[in-house]
């Protein structure tokens, strides 16, 4: 594994938040989190192999790793390293980013929002976490030489979604065919790039529909589907009712 999915459309709930210390006793563990993300901030040289791919641990570096997934760590000795488990709600906002990358220039802030989670009230402390999160899926090019072409294609679709778009301009822009992006949204989100552009139309105007005034057109043309029978068709398909049920049901 060396990609993981974050849905950041709303707050982390937080399980824990500590600061561990391995490689004492022994030099390796093996354990997985069934229902809680992992999030790790490196003080120390060794390996993270995470769905039978090894990922070089060093001091900055940051991993990501999702709930159930199990987790082998190889340490060097004493071990110590930043941590915070949690819970994604979310659904929306979903952002791809490695399993492990060189926090680099970001390295200290994201050691003093850990730090400061620690001790911090439960929303303050997802506050902490929710912007570490942002920090490592928005981090240049995702700690890889070249940008990943799912998160550029993700991008230009949260900043498109109220003009017409095809799987053709969103795979040029990304940098590669049609087919491949078709690919790597299957195997990287399960879904293909046509139902993930219908599925972020539909939740930003549900999020229109329930939290602003705009008429049900403005809401449709602000989504790219300014024609209301088809609005009204994707709308009951996606949300499983009309956009006036969306909007009475949502207040």
């Amino acid at each position: 594994m060396h990609q993981v999915v974050l849905p950041l459309g709303e707050p982390p709930e937080v399980a824990d938040v500590g600061v561990a210390v391995h490689g004492v006793t022994g030099l390796q563990d093996v354990f997985r989190l069934p229902g809680l993300w992992q999030l790790h901030l490196y003080g120390y040289e060794g390996v993270l192999e995470v769905g039978g791919t090894a990922h070089r641990i060093a001091p900055g570096h940051a991993s990501l790793v999702p709930p159930g997934t199990e987790v082998l760590f190889r340490y060097r000795g004493r071990s110590e390293h930043l941590y915070a488990h949690l819970r994604l709600p979310g659904t929306a906002e979903r952002r791809v980013a490695p399993v492990m990358q060189d926090a680099g220039p970001n390295r200290t802030a994201i050691a003093r929002l850990l730090r400061g989670a620690l001790a911090a009230a439960p929303a303050r402390a997802s506050a902490h976490l929710w912007t570490v999160l942002w920090q490592l899926a928005d981090a240049p090019a995702a700690g890889r030489d070249t940008p990943d072409p799912v998160a550029v294609a993700a991008a230009h679709v949260e900043a498109h979604l109220g003009t017409p778009l095809s799987v053709a301009e969103i795979a040029r822009v990304a940098g590669v065919s049609h087919n491949h992006l078709t690919r790597l949204f299957q195997a990287r989100l399960g879904t293909t790039v046509v139902a993930y552009l219908r599925r972020r139309r539909m939740e930003r105007a549900r999020h229109l529909l329930t939290a602003s005034t705009l008429s049900v057109s403005a809401v449709a043309a602000a989504v790219g589907i300014p024609d209301l029978q088809a609005f009204n068709k994707v709308c009951r398909r996606e949300l499983g009712q009309s956009p006036r049920s969306v909007r009475v049901r949502g207040r």
